[in-house]
């Protein structure tokens, strides 16, 4: 009784939403594709995820700060926020920016509503934006604390509870996708959380519907959630971590690869992969001398990932995520507050690749390494490769400045067009026709080792634009 009384309080406690313009979600409702590998909405207008890691925002944040990020976020072509409701830097007993905690005497059951006042603020910010809030009912720690500040608080019974609250607050709300997990691991050894877990989705399925969209963030290392959770029927989206831990150039191609050839198929990204600025060292011991994950190594990730056929990617930088600004003590060597760290190269690269692959047709994309004939190389140098089904594009990204050969024989023209993209400028800076012969050597316009390409090849008889534009 008490229960159904306060779900009555939030429905009559919700904004209502100001929707100005059109938006993605007109589209109708997110969606896996026909093939499994992609997303669109109902009514098959493709989706590429440009997620941003915030994971601090409800907590460390104030709302004029939260709308500056945001703004900054929508500017630079981020569709998907992917943030915390009960966050991970102590955020049970540490109040956000308002003087609030979720929780009373930290029971999943008792919600205090001016807590969740500043979330329903957060989301129609993000509506407003045209951006998707990829949220996280809360972070692992209070199921599996493991490491962190903790503490465990759920369990099957109230998870569930909490999960079926939390989604009917938002039932009607158009741009959340559901993100479970946060950096733990659903099963590790004898120890088994998927039964919180699974108890956590029912609850939102059964408030907000069964066509919601439910991935999960897994712990970092190369984790994917197909090692634990693939054949959930819960679970929609297959996500990996490759994270920082494991040193520069960590192969997420064969990550993504591996999870695509799983059955029943499901798309895959990386929720996380190194963060811009973060120190490059194992877990848990982050030392800096090493050095920094830069914008290079950023780029390398999100485009291999991409190019071996994920349904899109999640950038993050090392004082975004944690919101590092005056009032807060850093984590992890950060360099610089997060007011500045929103504009570094990086975040703007992010924003780059989703114009390019939004440019060209993006649920028949199929990722081909075989298309690289020569030239290959490994580790830093390793180039992924992808062609359209339909014979009328592929891309090669070239991680590096070299020469390769390419195959060009899936393209079934006789006149080819081909595009040098810069993913640093985002910008078309070469391009030319030529005759298929069935493969072609091509050298990037520069060779440095810092100099990353995307060779676009079109069939000579299709009109698209050129690549990246707007």
């Amino acid at each position: 009784m008490k229960r159904s009384l306060l779900l009555i309080l939030v429905f009559l406690a919700f904004p209502a939403f100001s929707l100005s313009g059109q938006k993605l979600w007109d589209h109708g409702p997110l969606q896996v594709t026909a093939n499994g590998h992609y997303l669109q909405h109902s009514d098959g207008t493709p989706f590429f995820w440009l997620g941003d890691t915030a994971w601090e925002l409800f907590h460390r944040l104030t709302p004029e700060e939260i709308g500056r990020y945001l703004d900054n976020r929508s500017a630079k072509g981020f569709n998907v926020i992917q943030t915390v409701v009960l966050a991970e830097m102590d955020g049970l007993r540490t109040p956000n920016q308002l003087g609030e905690v979720p929780f009373t005497d930290l029971d999943p059951t008792r919600p205090n509503d001016n807590y969740f006042a500043l979330v329903d603020e957060v989301i129609a910010m993000a509506a407003d934006r045209n951006m998707y809030i990829g949220m996280l009912p809360t972070w692992g720690d209070k199921v599996s604390q493991m490491w962190g500040a903790g503490p465990v608080v759920f369990n099957p019974e109230n998870a569930r509870q909490y999960g079926y609250w939390l989604a009917s607050r938002y039932r009607n709300v158009p741009n959340l996708i559901w993100i479970l997990g946060g950096d733990r691991p659903a099963v590790e050894g004898e120890n088994d959380w998927r039964p919180v877990w699974r108890a956590m989705a029912e609850g939102i399925l059964e408030a907000a519907g069964p066509s919601t969209l439910i991935t999960y963030h897994p712990s970092g290392g190369s984790f994917s959630t197909s090692q634990f959770i693939h054949h959930e029927e819960w679970l929609d989206i297959n996500m990996v971590q490759s994270g920082h831990g494991d040193g520069r150039d960590v192969p997420v191609w064969d990550l993504i690869t591996r999870d695509r050839a799983i059955t029943p198929v499901k798309p895959v990204l990386d929720g996380e992969p190194n963060y811009e600025d973060h120190p490059v060292s194992p877990w848990p011991v982050w030392n800096p001398e090493n050095g920094y994950y830069r914008d290079h190594d950023v780029r390398k990730q999100i485009y291999r990932s991409v190019f071996a056929g994920a349904c899109g990617v999640t950038y993050g930088h090392h004082s975004v995520w944690q919101f590092w600004n005056p009032r807060e003590q850093k984590i992890n060597h950060a360099e610089i507050y997060w007011s500045e760290a929103i504009d570094r190269p990086g975040a703007f690269h992010a924003g780059f690749l989703r114009r390019l692959m939004e440019s060209r047709p993006l649920s028949g994309r199929i990722p081909d390494p075989s298309l690289v004939m020569a030239g290959q190389g490994e580790k830093g140098e390793y180039m992924t490769a992808f062609r359209d089904s339909c014979g009328r594009y592929l891309m090669v990204y070239f991680p590096v400045g070299k020469s390769a050969t390419i195959r060009t024989t899936d393209l079934r023209c006789k006149k080819i067009r081909f595009w040098w993209f810069n993913p640093r400028t985002g910008k078309t800076e070469v391009s030319w026709k030529t005759g298929n012969s069935g493969a072609v050597t091509v050298t990037p316009p520069s060779t440095l080792e810092s100099h990353d390409w995307v060779l676009v090849a079109d069939n000579g008889t299709s009109r698209f634009r050129k690549p990246g534009r707007k």
